[in-house]
């Protein structure tokens, strides 16, 4: 309260106390801390895709499965793949379990096939069966931080290059996330895992 005073006093704004919606995120404030989801947008994506009746998977993508370029595979729409990565994309800003498969399908859209099409629709199936899956952010004064990092040696099949992932807590709660791929290539384990560090 006493900050919306100052910020009155300084500038031109409506306070609104509290937030149901916003931007496709859906919040719900309670005494024991904030739950934020994206529930309402990920039905509208899954209808968008005509995947709202598919078959539901507890994973976005298998361990250990890598896709790359194959010569001999069929090429799909651009315009609907890129559709789907974007979408996929704005999800991200509150589902860190998809963040890395969103990753790396995001890397084919010059040219998607099959297997890249495939891929994107695990990720919606995985999405149709966690739909209420959000973040919960606990009332509480603990500011203690801890970050985790990892990487998966050579993981990209095309350039052998490593991909680094990461999450930071402030107090317990998921504050900071990414998965993105090195910019150099890895000669170990060691060296992905310090290069992510």
């Amino acid at each position: 309260d006493e900050f919306a005073k100052i910020m009155t006093n300084k500038f031109k704004m409506s306070i609104n106390r509290e937030v149901n919606f916003f931007l496709g995120l859906q919040v719900k404030q309670v005494p024991q801390g904030i739950f934020i989801h994206q529930e309402k947008y990920t039905t509208e994506l899954l209808k968008k895709y005509s995947m709202d009746n598919c078959s539901s998977v507890k994973v976005p993508i298998a361990f250990g499965y890598k896709i790359s370029v194959d010569p001999s595979s069929e090429s799909v729409d651009q315009k609907t793949f890129r559709g789907i990565i974007g979408s996929l994309m704005y999800l991200n800003a509150r589902r860190p379990n998809i963040v890395f498969a969103t990753g790396v399908c995001s890397r084919y859209q010059a040219d998607p096939e099959v297997s890249h099409m495939t891929t994107a629709k695990q990720i919606l199936r995985y999405l149709k069966g966690s739909k209420f899956l959000g973040l919960w952010y606990p009332a509480g004064n603990d500011f203690s931080l801890q970050a985790f990092t990892d990487a998966d040696h050579a993981g990209c099949k095309l350039d052998r290059k490593s991909t680094s992932g990461g999450c930071q807590f402030f107090g317990g709660r998921l504050v900071s996330w990414s998965s993105r791929k090195q910019t150099c290539v890895s000669l170990s384990t060691a060296e992905a895992e310090y290069v992510a560090a």
